[in-house]
């Protein structure tokens, strides 16, 4: 299949959901949407690789969900919205994910929220009052 090139394909750390980066992890994306029943978490739950050969995960894949991977299933071809279905339920915050992304502690990864939220009311004004970022 070809793959047409994107602006965004060059940019480092940057793992854009498009068809190209998910077509290789449909199992994956399948396996996590599937957490969106509980029947299908306590599953999971009671026996995580049984689960995952259920639905086919190869075994980079399913050593990547065991391992709770979350920035490998990412690389992989993982939808994040996804991912948060099996994170969430099981203590994982998105704040802690966030700073698993960047090899950092979730203090640490709080601590810029923070820093990037100094001064916000007056960047928002100066704005017109929305934020782009």
């Amino acid at each position: 299949m070809g793959w047409t090139l994107h602006d965004y394909d060059d940019i480092p750390g940057t793992y854009v959901f498009d068809g190209q980066h998910a077509h290789g992890a449909y199992e994956l994306n399948k396996l996590l949407y599937s957490f969106c029943e509980q029947e299908n978490r306590d599953a999971f739950d009671r026996d995580p690789g049984a689960y995952c050969d259920r639905f086919g995960l190869d075994a980079g894949a399913k050593r990547l969900v065991l391992g709770k991977e979350f920035l490998g299933m990412l690389r992989a071809g993982a939808n994040i919205y996804y991912m948060a279905k099996m994170a969430i339920p099981r203590g994982t915050s998105v704040q802690d994910a966030g700073a698993a992304f960047q090899g950092i502690t979730t203090q640490q990864f709080q601590a810029k929220l923070l820093a990037k939220g100094a001064g916000l009311v007056d960047k928002l004004k100066a704005r017109g009052g929305y934020w782009v970022g």
